[in-house]
């Protein structure tokens, strides 16, 4: 039976989970946004689906600290370094990427880096609020290994994504927004939510066998 449901009410859904777990009000606000966002892109890998898994239980657990005290560790005119503060990471990119684009309105360039960050949802996010500013935005982010580097089969790349977006001369802007890998845990969580197989080409086990098992791809993921 299929159920739809307005995004304002999923999104105003976020807010409340994340406040209920001690997440201030604005700050849940700014998650709930970003995490919307994916699901408005038609992104299912970064939208409401993560919020439980990635977002709750890492809260719940004393992984992220719900409270986000981020510290200026170091600034010029046109570079911040950024100290998170091991709070959530959608805050944390928020505010790095508006002060990049505050220098960059200012001094043609700025650029703001974090460190003890989390999970930031969708990249796109933050390189379309420099898109909107008539700037060209870049977003990255490093990621655990668990990727095999191309003829292997050990875990030592991440998924990390690369970012940009461009201003044109259409009504929307340019942006590609996409790991560095054949895909990212995210599609194969959708996938294991819908109950389907993963593709073949996407996940190899360290004997280099090809695994389509979605839900036995994410216990071994964590499993090691």
């Amino acid at each position: 039976m299929e159920c739809r449901i307005q995004l304002d009410l999923l999104e105003k859904f976020m807010r409340d989970v994340l406040a209920g777990v001690g997440v201030p009000e604005k700050d849940a606000a700014v998650c709930a946004e970003v995490l919307i966002t994916a699901d408005r892109r038609g992104i299912d890998s970064h939208g409401i689906q993560r919020l439980k898994r990635i977002y709750y239980d890492r809260i719940k657990l004393g992984i992220v600290d719900p409270v986000t005290r981020m510290e200026i560790v170091r600034e010029t005119p046109t570079t911040t370094v950024i100290d998170g503060g091991n709070g959530m990471g959608h805050v944390i990119g928020k505010r790095a990427m508006g002060m990049a684009v505050e220098k960059a309105g200012e001094h043609g360039l700025g650029m703001a880096v974090c460190r003890n960050s989390s999970h930031y949802g969708i990249a796109g996010y933050y390189a379309t609020m420099a898109t909107g500013r008539g700037m060209v935005g870049i977003t990255g982010t490093n990621a655990r290994p668990s990727i095999a580097p191309t003829f292997g089969v050990e875990n030592m790349l991440g998924t990390n994504p690369l970012t940009i977006g461009a201003p044109t001369d259409e009504p929307f802007p340019f942006l590609i927004d996409c790991a560095t890998s054949v895909t990212q845990r995210g599609k194969i969580e959708v996938l294991d939510l819908l109950h389907k197989q993963t593709p073949d080409g996407w996940v190899v086990d360290r004997e280099g066998n090809v695994l389509t098992d979605s839900h036995r791809i994410l216990e071994s993921l964590v499993s090691g």
